[in-house]
């Protein structure tokens, strides 16, 4: 006994000791000697191994060709050099971000992602940055944290950067090919090396490129081009509640922002649940579920939910059949419909579908298709859930409460606050008082005209790197999926808002998220995009000119 007791007291010290070197605590010398390994522990901590090298191919497989003719400035020739040189740690970068989960719809990892996201900042040398708590919002939910960040350059120009650090859960694990939260890299043709994980495309891909290209630029030539005013929200996923409430409380924090770096036009989504129970119903169980064989005798408020919803959408579930609900559309310009249509035109509907994961298109008319996906009305059911939720077994359940989720997308002058009320109405109208509505989020379509400095230096970046461009619209539009541009964009401040990259990734929102690493054919990889991310700043803030000219365009 006393063997098994002195034994015991043995390994309890070696694990402490253990421990405190691991931790770089100070241990008496008598006990230190007790563990012969100590000192090796300790110089592995001291020197930690370089991570391997990636053995990243910075042009990878791409066809396409970064015009040099039309890089003038000396030092962003140096910057690409230096993003080439570094592309394994760039691409490290990324994948020790993806690692770090942070869903937004439950919570997990937010708040550590949000101190993450501020390191980022500080890293850059920012004089303020902070993670701010907006509170309880508008639509009855605590926000999660926005990271504000002000970097003075000296420069002459000053860029707000929208970023999201919050990504979508993950609802079916079983179909991913490698965990999630791993950003393992793959070979995914015809790419060579793609990085598999959720946010990886949406959206810390492309602003891990952003923060990798300035950081670039900062180590080539000390300073960047404009001073940046960094908003990084961790609700995008959430309808950006708690962004929508921050900048509205302090719009004192971006008066010097000349324009906002974000994905430009946006339409609009309305994001509601509607709640069936038994007790406002007054039939069926109205405290619990109860056993499923009650339903001999016991209404069933999960039917009567699956009739209300089969009244708001014909047989198709396409075309939305509240009243109104196409009310106050405005049409296409005939500037916008060519824009539409020469897109249609190298439009394969076939393997599109194919690329996304669906069976068919809603049409097989490429201008249609093009047209519905950015220009288009929809009610999506999101979700439902109640009783027994798992696959397969049994165990009968007559739910006493149904919730079904639901994103309208609209366009102008189309409103949010306005289709919840037709909602109401054509609820009410068909006998269905009693289902509650709870607004979870609205995020108002923004309209904006693509004639102003960033997005031109855009369009030169994209004209150096091979990747073509449509006509300028030259008067306000809509053509892009919804994000809170509706802030910057008339709201709070009405100030041009654009981006531009070469590059990429797919399945937002889906399974086996990747991000492309190593371009293919006419697409580049993440050096690319970097490269494409530096030269369109040096372009809006007038340095990269040829000789002679007086513009930066």
């Amino acid at each position: 006994m006393f063997d098994c007791y002195k034994n015991s007291i043995q390994m309890v010290r070696f694990i402490a000791l253990t421990l405190s070197v691991l931790l770089g605590a100070c241990s008496p010398q008598s006990e230190q000697s007790e563990v012969s390994t100590a000192p090796a522990m300790m110089s592995t901590v001291e020197a930690a191994a370089p991570e391997p090298s990636l053995g990243i191919n910075p042009r990878g497989k791409t066809e396409l060709e970064i015009d040099m003719s039309r890089i003038h400035n000396p030092d962003l020739v140096a910057v690409f050099d230096h993003i080439d040189a570094n592309i394994d740690e760039h691409v490290q970068n990324l994948q020790r971000w993806i690692q770090q989960p942070s869903v937004s719809n439950t919570g997990e990892g937010i708040q550590e992602s949000a101190y993450m996201v501020e390191g980022f900042f500080d890293q850059f040398g920012c004089q303020e940055t902070e993670v701010v708590d907006p509170g309880l919002t508008e639509y009855g939910t605590q926000a999660n944290p926005v990271v504000y960040a002000k970097c003075d350059e000296g420069a002459e120009k000053t860029m707000a950067v929208y970023w999201m650090y919050d990504t979508m859960p993950i609802t079916q694990p079983d179909l991913w090919t490698s965990p999630p939260f791993e950003a393992r890299i793959v070979e995914q043709p015809p790419f060579d090396k793609v990085i598999i994980g959720r946010g990886a495309n949406n959206s810390k891909g492309r602003q891990m490129a952003f923060w990798n290209a300035m950081m670039s630029i900062k180590a080539v030539t000390g300073s960047l081009p404009v001073n940046l005013i960094f908003l990084a929200e961790g609700d995008e996923e959430r309808m950006s509640i708690g962004y929508r409430k921050f900048i509205r409380d302090n719009p004192e924090l971006f008066s010097e922002a000349d324009v906002m770096w974000g994905y430009g036009a946006s339409e609009g989504s309305v994001f509601v649940e509607l709640i069936t129970s038994g007790e406002a119903w007054g039939r069926g169980p109205t405290y619990s579920n109860i056993h499923g064989g009650r339903k001999r005798q016991v209404d069933a408020p999960a039917w009567r939910h699956i009739k209300m919803l089969a009244t708001l959408v014909d047989d198709t579930g396409n075309e939305v059949l509240i009243d109104g609900f196409y009310d106050d559309v405005v049409p296409l310009t005939e500037d916008e419909e060519a824009i539409l249509r020469e897109a249609a035109e190298d439009y394969d509907v076939t393997v599109a579908a194919e690329r996304l994961g669906v069976a068919r298109f809603i049409s097989d008319d490429p201008y249609e298709v093009q047209k519905l996906s950015r220009y288009g009305q929809s009610m999506n059911l999101d979700g439902i859930w109640a009783g027994n939720m798992f696959e397969g077994g049994s165990g009968a359940i007559l739910p006493n409460r149904i919730v079904s989720k639901h994103n309208f997308r609209y366009v102008p002058n189309q409103t949010g606050p306005d289709i919840v009320a037709k909602l109401r109405a054509h609820l009410d109208k068909h006998g269905y008082e009693d289902v509650e509505i709870n607004v979870v989020g609205d995020v108002p379509w923004a309209k904006m005209d693509d004639n102003n400095e960033l997005a031109m230096a855009v369009r030169e970046m994209r004209e150096t790197f091979g990747a073509g461009n449509p006509e300028p619209i030259l008067e306000e539009t809509i053509l892009g999926g919804y994000w809170p541009a509706y802030l910057f964009a008339g709201d709070v401040y009405d100030i041009p808002i654009a981006d531009g990259y070469v590059g990429g990734g797919g399945g937002s929102h889906a399974a086996n998220e990747y991000f492309i690493v190593e371009g293919a054919g006419n697409t580049y990889g993440m050096a690319g995009m970097e490269k494409s991310i530096a030269t369109a700043i040096y372009e809006y803030a007038g340095l990269n000119k040829a000789e002679g000219s007086s513009s930066a365009q």
